[in-house]
């Protein structure tokens, strides 16, 4: 499929917005704008979004499908630079598919997602372990009290790279002591790995409260892209 690239809409005010909004956390929180990557999630939306949002200077986009985003990936395979983020729930036996495209995986949560992403290739892969904050076990996520046991895996797995955690915040409760309990759990993923610090944490509506407990990729969508289409 050709892609070409698109003009008008509110893309560029929206992403103007929050890229500034982005900044102002930074700057309250102490810490300086290199610290924090944004993740624009272009789950539903078309390759000529994601065509546009590299035009306007983006670089880093999340999909939380495996097929739209290994659909993407190839119609968009010449945008030199776009990594592409997989943020959601990954099959095992679609591992080795994702890592083709894939720079980064956020969502490692069990031994076998993990063991079916290794490959001896030369490439390597960014992992976070996904921590489930909540006592709801069907949450995606590792318990905390597994998260070590997790990271170890991941340690001794060929072709990934530890580089930290990531969860969702619950939603009944507030947003920041969830992500204070996350920068806890990425102490302790660092006492394993001590370069594994990043915390992918903070969507649309939270993202200033993960930046304050130490954000490092934060995941949005909506908020720059609009409201998505309807799923297909």
């Amino acid at each position: 499929m050709s892609v070409e690239p698109a003009v008008g809409g509110d893309l560029e005010a929206r992403l103007a917005r929050v890229a500034a909004d982005v900044g102002d956390a930074v700057r309250a929180a102490g810490r300086r704008p290199d610290e924090v990557t944004t993740i624009v999630v272009t789950k539903f939306h078309p390759a000529e979004l994601v065509w546009r949002l590299y035009d306007l200077g983006v670089r880093d986009v999340g999909e939380n499908r495996h097929q739209e985003a290994q659909v993407k990936a190839a119609d968009l395979s010449g945008l030199e630079g776009l990594r592409w983020h997989f943020v959601g729930q990954l099959q095992s036996k679609k591992a080795r598919q994702a890592r083709r495209y894939a720079a980064a995986v956020h969502s490692l949560d069990r031994a076998s997602v993990v063991d079916a992403l290794a490959a001896d290739d030369g490439a390597l892969v960014d992992g976070f372990v996904q921590v489930n904050l909540t006592d709801d076990p069907g949450r995606g996520g590792v318990a905390p009290a597994d998260v070590e046991a997790l990271a170890e895996r991941i340690v001794s797995t060929p072709g990934l790279r530890l580089r930290g955690v990531m969860a969702v915040a619950p939603l009944d409760e507030p947003a920041r002591p969830a992500f204070a309990r996350l920068r806890d759990i990425s102490d302790r993923v660092r006492s394993i790995a001590p370069e594994a610090g990043d915390i992918s944490a903070g969507m649309s509506g939270d993202f200033a409260q993960a930046v304050a407990e130490g954000a490092t990729h934060l995941r949005i969508g909506t908020a720059i892209t609009g409201m998505r289409p309807p799923a297909r």
